[in-house]
């Protein structure tokens, strides 16, 4: 297969990967946000951590997934991102620990205090990933300070207050007013009895929320300079970023869309799964379907706006790193879609007969009669 095919369709699968894990785990972490508010007593946050319970661990597939893809179908990518967002992703790291921690220890203890602790660290440990993951797609389109040498080595200058810009803090908004009305919709699904009316209600405003920020950080990259690639580049060519020429163009990042305007479907989807959500919420499935098109719709608006970038470079612009010379070799991409062609459905169908065995609504009266066996 040509060089250039496979990068874009490589460029297509860690989209997928990306959306599939902000489908999948995303909800658990909108459940892990309301869990402080849509639960006031301890049976009622038995409930909600329960709807999320047998499948939080096999979400986080995901997750190693899209790292796995990064690693080696971009590793210059995967370098220069996990070392220049090293503190951010020790953050992050931080905060998935806390979950596994907070679902196995939460109901070992009879203490309130400790119940009610642990409790809040999966509440930490929603949002802190929730805030970080959109605050890192943020960067993407203001860029960061990094650049190589003659040798190709990373070197950067990139801190964790200036990853906390405000451009990159609206988006990290966005991602958590998204995340919270996907748990929403679970909870409303899963939950019966106060947990899921609650839930229900949150589901408008979380939608208001994420359509207002949504549109806001759109304005708001209309305003940025976007990076444009200029001359002629070899899509075939070796994965070297400095032999091309990048300038910045006012409004740049809409440039693909100008060019084909059927790509504004992505934010369409988007702000459409959000209503949807809050038409079909008197139907819990419905509106669960609907949510999921928000991470869908939002993760492809802003891969469509950035291709063929990556992560642009403030620093060196003409470094910045591409679909076309920031990949593994042509080799090397070749097995790899093997592989993923080989395990992705079975991933696939073994994640649908998961949720079809645990489908149904979590109830108070099941977790009392064996609380051994529920968290």
């Amino acid at each position: 297969m040509d060089y250039e095919i496979l990068r874009l369709i490589w460029w297509a699968l860690l989209g997928i990967l990306l959306i599939g894990f902000a489908v999948m785990d995303g909800f658990d972490f909108g459940t892990g946000i309301l869990l402080p508010f849509v639960a006031r007593s301890d049976i009622e946050r038995r409930v909600v951590i329960n709807s999320v319970g047998p499948t939080w661990e096999g979400n986080q597939v995901w997750l190693i997934l899209g790292a796995g893809a990064i690693f080696a179908a971009w590793p210059t990518l995967y370098a220069a991102a996990f070392s220049g967002f090293y503190l951010a992703m020790f953050l992050l790291l931080a905060a998935l620990i806390l979950r596994p921690v907070g679902f196995k220890f939460r109901s070992k203890f009879q203490s309130t205090g400790m119940r009610t602790f642990w409790d809040y660290a999966l509440f930490v440990g929603g949002l802190v990933p929730a805030l970080i993951f959109g605050v890192a797609f943020g960067n993407l389109f203001v860029g960061v300070p990094y650049g190589f040498d003659s040798d190709l080595r990373f070197h950067e200058e990139i801190t964790l207050f200036s990853l906390l810009n405000p451009f990159a803090l609206l988006t990290g908004l966005v991602s958590v007013a998204m995340h919270v009305l996907h748990g929403a919709t679970w909870v409303s699904l899963k939950a019966e009895g106060k947990p899921g009316a609650r839930a229900r209600a949150i589901i408008p405003w979380a939608a208001l929320v994420f359509v207002i920020l949504f549109v806001a950080a759109g304005a708001w990259v209309m305003q940025l300079s976007g990076y444009k690639i200029t001359g002629v580049i070899d899509h075939n060519g070796p994965s070297n970023p400095t032999l091309k020429t990048v300038v910045l163009v006012a409004g740049g990042w809409f440039d693909n869309y100008k060019a084909v305007p059927l790509l504004w479907l992505a934010p369409l989807v988007a702000a459409l799964g959000a209503l949807l959500a809050v038409v079909l919420r008197g139907k819990p499935l419905l509106a669960w379907v609907s949510s999921a098109l928000v991470p869908v719709g939002t993760i492809a608006t802003a891969g469509l706006a950035l291709f063929p970038f990556f992560l642009p470079s403030t620093s060196y612009p003409d470094q910045s790193l591409t679909v076309w010379d920031a990949s593994s070799s042509k080799l090397t991409l070749e097995i790899m879609l093997v592989c993923v062609i080989i395990f992705l459905p079975i991933v696939l169908i073994y994640t649908a007969w998961v949720y079809r065995i645990m489908r149904g609504q979590v109830k108070a009266e099941t977790i009392l009669s064996d609380s051994n066996a529920n968290y």
